[in-house]
C-alpha cells in the first residue's frame, strides 16, 4: 500500500492532514473528532527561476545582477 499525505475535511470545515494509505477515504478530525472525508486538493508547484526551468525569470535575474555589478564597480572607482 502506498502512503501519502492527504487532506481531510470534516462537517465543521476543519482541514486535517494525514500521512495515510491511499485507499483510506475517511478519518477522524483532529479538532472536533467528527468523521472527515478525503479532499481533492489543488497541486501546488513553483518554478525555480535559478534552475533554468523558468527562462524569463532567469534572464531577468542575470540582467539585474549584471547591472548591480556595474553599479558596484562604479561606486568602488569613485
Amino acid at each position: 500500500m502506498t502512503r501519502r499525505i492527504y487532506e481531510f475535511l470534516c462537517p465543521d470545515q476543519h482541514v486535517t492532514e494525514r500521512f495515510i494509505d491511499e485507499e483510506v477515504r475517511e478519518t477522524e478530525c483532529s479538532t472536533c473528532d467528527q468523521t472527515a472525508t478525503k479532499m481533492i486538493s489543488a497541486v501546488q508547484c513553483t518554478l525555480d527561476p535559478i534552475s533554468g526551468h523558468f527562462p524569463g525569470s532567469t534572464m531577468k535575474w542575470a540582467k539585474n545582477r549584471e547591472d548591480q555589478i556595474r553599479r558596484e564597480k562604479r561606486e568602488d572607482n569613485s
